[in-house]
């Protein structure tokens, strides 16, 4: 769904792919997630397109739109209004701030310029687990993945994070997360777990050294601040932010060493 919103998607292609019936697919589905496929898609689709009106000024409405899988513009004008209480045309202009100040109490901590590479990222194999809401709690599910990467003896492995969504806009209950670890592209999975791949893009890439809590400064900053004012000539694609963690604080409770990649594209 993430990978591909910009296409129509509906729940008989999952089932499909997935080689189940429509019925037992969005059964299970439910259960995953609480929500209702209709629900999960449009959320998914909202999401990515108020991230894009904040960080593409070069795109139009109906550009980013047509990117988040909405082909009229007057549906995609009243589902987002529903969504975010304003129009896209009050967001793209500067709204967003109001939306973000009323639902965050930590203000946006200033960041100062960054150093940043452009460079083609090749695609990863991952082994996964999703987890809803960034705090603490993302603990309990990294030390789970580890235990899955020891009884699939998966040795050697780099440890990412994706967040789809961005926190200032998405309050942080409500935020997703993947936590993945690189696996080799045959290896077998015995356990329970998900696999996926995350596409070959051109990045940009931050590399960063913090505390706890400081990379949601960092992906508003990214969003509202580093795409408008330094990475002029680039616009912000809609596959998912990723983070590599050579320090992972989110588990060993320390300060953080990570490396953070900005999918992207040449304007």
């Amino acid at each position: 769904m993430y990978k591909n919103i910009e296409y129509e998607i509906t729940l008989d292609d999952l089932a499909k792919i997935n080689h189940v019936s429509k019925f037992h697919f969005h059964r299970i589905f439910k259960e995953e997630t609480s929500e209702n496929f209709s629900e999960v898609l449009t959320s998914i689709r909202l999401q990515k397109a108020a991230n894009l009106l904040i960080s593409n000024q070069h795109s139009t409405i109906t550009e980013i739109s047509k990117q988040c899988g909405y082909n009229s513009h007057s549906s995609f004008i009243k589902a987002f209004k529903n969504r975010f209480l304003y129009t896209p045309s009050q967001w793209k202009n500067g709204s967003f701030e109001m939306y973000s100040e009323k639902l965050n109490t930590k203000k946006l901590k200033e960041i100062k310029t960054l150093d940043y590479e452009i460079k083609v990222n090749e695609e990863v194999y991952c082994a996964y687990i999703r987890h809803k809401g960034y705090d603490k709690t993302i603990k309990n599910t990294w030390q789970r993945l580890r235990a899955l990467a020891y009884q699939n003896n998966i040795e050697k492995y780099e440890e990412i994070g994706l967040h789809h969504d961005n926190p200032a806009i998405t309050p942080l209950d409500k935020c997703k997360y993947i936590a993945a670890i690189t696996i080799s592209k045959n290896q077998k999975i015995k356990s329970n777990i998900s696999t996926f791949i995350i596409p070959k893009s051109l990045c940009a890439v931050f590399k960063l050294d913090g505390k706890f809590g400081e990379i949601i400064d960092l992906i508003r900053y990214i969003h509202q601040n580093w795409i408008l004012n330094e990475g002029k000539g680039y616009e912000i694609t809609t596959l998912p932010i990723y983070i590599k963690y050579i320090k992972n604080h989110l588990i060993d409770n320390t300060d953080f060493k990570i490396e953070v990649n900005i999918p992207i594209k040449v304007i």
